[in-house]
């Protein structure tokens, strides 16, 4: 007999079993050929682990409805993978609880194992070809945010004009995300791995474009250009936030030491730019 305490640990995780059931079951229904079969058999194993734990407790769990929409979205919008990924570290959460469990359910240990071996092996068997190109996609985000930031911050102190300064940041994003796909697919042509050079071109130019996009964006809205450099200053920080946590969850790296990296090259790149536009108008004399 089971105590109270570890009855309701056991209710907690066939909540998160038949959920992601029915999770992976939706995106296999999404999915075609290996992947398919993957999440079919992932699916199949969640499956089995929430009927381990009905014959512990003899109570029937419903799914929660809400994640399993939450997650099918989260998929459209960044991918699989991600998806998957994020789904899993929930799991660790839920792993670290199971030694609670273990102690009057020795049986519990095999769930588990199972839990962080076999359905991780099986995780690493996804295919998806946008995660692929991710080194593509932080070449274009990166540039553009060290690039066009630090450019930015020289033309508002130099040009002293929220138009003027959007303008030449356009000018400048449009050329360089050019150069940027041009340059990302020479680099793959020449490499011998098998990635697609002008898929990861594409990767590159579309990363850098939606960067310059965001980054400019505020020079056209607002008239006062040090309120315009803020608050692409803001975009700047929610940009690095996003794509650190994106990498972060992909390829099980290590949150704060992505952000702190990016923020830091980032925002040196800017001082930088900063003092060297206060440089150019003092000393060349160029009065906007």
């Amino acid at each position: 007999m089971i105590s109270e305490k570890t009855k309701r640990l056991i209710i907690e995780f066939q909540k998160i079993e038949i959920t992601e059931y029915h999770v992976y079951k939706a995106l296999a229904k999404r999915s075609k050929g290996k992947n398919r079969e993957v999440l079919n058999q992932i699916a199949d194993d969640e499956l089995k682990h929430y009927q381990f734990w009905e014959e512990q407790t003899g109570v029937k769990i419903k799914p929660n409805r809400l994640a399993i929409w939450r997650y099918l979205i989260i998929e459209r919008i960044l991918g699989l993978t991600f998806t998957i990924k994020m789904m899993e570290k929930g799991e660790e959460e839920a792993e670290k609880k199971y030694s609670l469990v273990i102690d009057e359910i020795p049986e519990a240990k095999a769930v588990m194992e199972d839990e962080i071996h076999h359905e991780q092996m099986l995780v690493e068997m996804i295919d998806e070809r946008r995660i692929e190109y991710i080194g593509s996609m932080v070449l274009g985000l990166n540039d553009a945010l060290v690039e066009l930031t630090g450019a930015l911050a020289g033309f508002t102190l130099a040009l002293q004009n929220a138009r003027l300064i959007g303008m030449a940041g356009l000018i400048t994003g449009v050329a360089a995300s050019l150069s940027m796909a041009a340059s990302e697919y020479l680099s793959k042509k020449s490499e011998a791995g098998g990635q697609n050079p002008l898929v990861a071109s594409f990767y590159t130019g579309v990363a850098y474009i939606f960067t310059v996009t965001l980054l400019i964006g505020p020079f056209f809205v607002f008239e006062r250009y040090y309120f315009a450099m803020l608050n692409t200053l803001v975009f700047v920080l929610l940009i690095i936030w996003f794509f650190s946590f994106f990498v972060s969850i992909v390829k099980g790296l290590s949150f704060k030491h992505i952000f702190v990296e990016m923020i830091a090259i980032s925002l040196s790149v800017t001082a930088i730019s900063f003092f060297i536009g206060i440089l150019a108008r003092k000393f060349l004399g160029v009065e906007v």
